[in-house]
């Protein structure tokens, strides 16, 4: 059953245990649920009365809000640079990160947070009335609200809107490919480099996520970058970014972006300064000098960190200034208009006068 809000949306991805208990298949945490339990994402919990024999997904066709957001604030810099994309998230997460930016939303137990409402058919149509190239599942992780997505996602290919996942990864074989056949791009958080961090900081493990970066380079056709955010003496080590960059450049391959974002103090590390900009330089200065092509800088003011430059003759071919864009040198066919060399990610014809720029427009669905 599906549709409406207020409807029980019957969930996927689950089998009974030998315990009598449902377990949850989506994601590597396996939660065994008794009647009317929830699982560690508070979303996904096994029903009642005559839905206990069943896993239902309490947020479907609800939302935290939705925004018209450049496509960069994603981040996604190579994946058409310039347009409009239009975000929402529900609530809830499968992973307990004690620095999570947000915890106002992934870690809301308050449904009284999913102000608005939409179909996957209503999301389609106002992305496509309000010009946006792709609809993003982005605030909290759509791994939890899979199901949602999923049926968003149809609803926008049936009218050529392309859509987006911004994911931690942390999800399991089955309902990955099912997941990742309906996007066109992702933004992974790929949250630092030693099972150390994962399991005290996170409550989850490096594995899984580095199983989904292999799965999407080598069995999909999904555009995606990497996002690490860099905390002050978690993360930031000169080795354990070397290991990192080098890892993507040996498993993934040279062209896969790869964004160095700086913390703000949040949630549960409140006691930790902001990262220094002089952090991100040393990341990215190490991110190329392993070998790859594409890597930036994030959550601060830096031209340079954000301008995509030809990995062939060195030119700065997207030059950006926050999440403006002050000069494009990519072809539609994505390649480099000073030398031809190929430039990796999605591109089409660009008008720099209608770039959509840094705007955020707020706006509201159910109305």
């Amino acid at each position: 059953m599906k549709g409406a809000a207020n409807e029980k949306y019957l969930g996927r991805w689950w089998h009974v245990h030998d315990d009598g208990r449902l377990q949850c298949d989506l994601c590597p945490r396996e939660c065994r649920l008794h009647e009317g339990q929830r699982g560690a994402c508070f979303v996904r919990m096994r029903g009642e009365h005559e839905y206990r024999d069943q896993i239902l997904l309490t947020t479907y066709g609800r939302s935290s809000g939705f925004c018209v957001d450049p496509i960069e604030k994603k981040p996604l810099n190579q994946f058409y640079p310039g347009t409009s994309v239009l975000s929402f998230g529900t609530a809830g997460c499968n992973l307990a990160c004690k620095f999570c930016q947000n915890w106002d939303i992934s870690k809301s137990r308050d449904f009284d947070r999913l102000a608005d409402q939409a179909s996957p058919e209503v999301i389609a149509q106002s992305a496509l009335q309000l010009g946006c190239k792709s609809v993003a599942f982005t605030y909290n992780d759509p791994v939890i609200f899979a199901e949602y997505a999923m049926d968003v996602a149809d609803a926008c290919h049936a009218l050529g809107v392309q859509t987006v996942a911004v994911t931690a990864g942390y999800i399991s074989p089955a309902p990955r490919r099912e997941f990742f056949a309906r996007m066109d791009a992702a933004n992974v958080d790929l949250k630092a480099f030693t099972e150390d961090f994962y399991f005290k900081l996170t409550g989850a493990h490096l594995a899984p996520v580095l199983d989904t970066l292999i799965y999407l380079k080598h069995e999909t056709r999904v555009w995606f970058e990497i996002t690490t955010l860099l905390i002050p003496g978690q993360n930031d080590s000169i080795q354990e970014v070397e290991a990192l960059c080098n890892w993507v450049a040996r498993e993934l391959g040279p062209d896969v972006p790869l964004h160095f974002s700086a913390f703000h103090p949040d949630w549960k590390m409140r006691d930790i300064e902001p990262t220094p900009p002089a952090t991100l330089t040393r990341s990215r200065e190490i991110g190329l000098a392993c070998g790859l092509h594409y890597v930036y800088t994030g959550n601060v003011h830096d031209s340079e960190g954000g301008t995509t430059f030809c990995p062939h003759c060195r030119n700065a071919i997207i030059v950006r200034d926050w999440y403006r864009i002050l000069n494009y040198r990519v072809t539609e066919e994505g390649c480099c208009r000073e030398c031809g060399g190929p430039v990796g990610g999605r591109y089409q014809p660009f008008d720099i006068r209608q770039a959509f720029g840094s705007k955020r427009i707020p706006v509201r669905l159910a109305r």
